[in-house]
């Protein structure tokens, strides 16, 4: 009779803690928004450099929306608030779910967890300083001399998003590598051995990610090799018999199943 109050008081506790957790990383993305917003219009600029370093000389980009000139600019200072606040959304992340784990499941989650952050962030900075000098130049060496480009802003925008987010989550191929090898989904004898399939995939993503052009689509495809085979390592070397990690000493409840709570 009265176990069923005290789990549904856990479950509305979890949910308050949730909430707040939330709360906190909205507001830190708001903070970091509003400090950004004097200077949204040169974010843009440099997120547009890139394309207007391939352009012809005194080319501009245009807007053909009427509140497009203001809105964009302000889209990209919440993505470069969010970027910069990361750190802090995954920590609220991380307090949330760590009482719930194991001592071995701590120590493996938080590395896992800063280690996707500063891999997400590369495969940005990668797309950024490489991929898209790459793709400018190849598209602006076959336009054709009659043709004046003048790329709209918005429509750059949601290029640029894709590109990031594309290369973003193909540089989290080795944590999806450790947590499966990990998790017992699949062994690293079997992550060896479907390692031509992955290759012929990467290619294949490549393809239809990034723009028609061989340079680029290596670019992106040959990262993900990389990356792969250096999952498999980090799981080989993270990899111990089952019993070690069940060997591990009790916490002071003394209950070698029960979770912490």
């Amino acid at each position: 009779m009265s176990e069923e109050p005290r789990e549904e008081d856990s479950f509305i506790s979890h949910l308050l803690e949730l909430r707040t957790r939330l709360l906190r990383a909205i507001v830190a993305i708001g903070a970091v928004f509003v400090c950004l917003m004097p200077w949204s219009g040169a974010i843009y600029d440099l997120l547009a450099s890139p394309l207007i370093a391939a352009l012809p000389p005194e080319t501009r980009m245009i807007a053909t929306g009427v509140i497009t000139p203001f809105m964009v600019p302000l889209k990209i200072t919440l993505l470069a608030a969010f970027v910069l606040a990361l750190p802090f959304v995954l920590y609220q992340a991380w307090a949330f779910v760590a009482p719930g784990l194991y001592a071995h499941e701590r120590r493996l989650a938080l590395p896992l967890v800063a280690g996707s952050t500063l891999l997400f962030l590369a495969g940005m900075a990668f797309c950024y300083f490489f991929v898209f000098r790459m793709v400018f130049g190849f598209i602006a060496q076959f336009a054709p001399k009659s043709v004046m480009p003048a790329p709209d802003i918005e429509q750059y925008l949601s290029f640029v998003t894709t590109m990031f987010i594309a290369f973003g989550m193909t540089f989290e191929v080795p944590v999806a590598v450790i947590l499966l090898a990990r998790a017992g989904v699949v062994s690293v004898a079997k992550l060896r051995e479907i390692r031509p399939y992955v290759i012929v995939g990467a290619f294949i993503v490549a393809a239809v990610v990034t723009p028609p052009d061989v340079a680029s689509q290596i670019m992106l495809a040959v990262p993900v090799c990389l990356l792969y085979e250096a999952g498999i390592l980090i799981a080989s070397a993270l990899s111990r018999p089952v019993a070690e990690a069940k060997n591990e000493p009790e916490t002071a409840a003394g209950s070698e199943d029960s979770r912490p709570r």
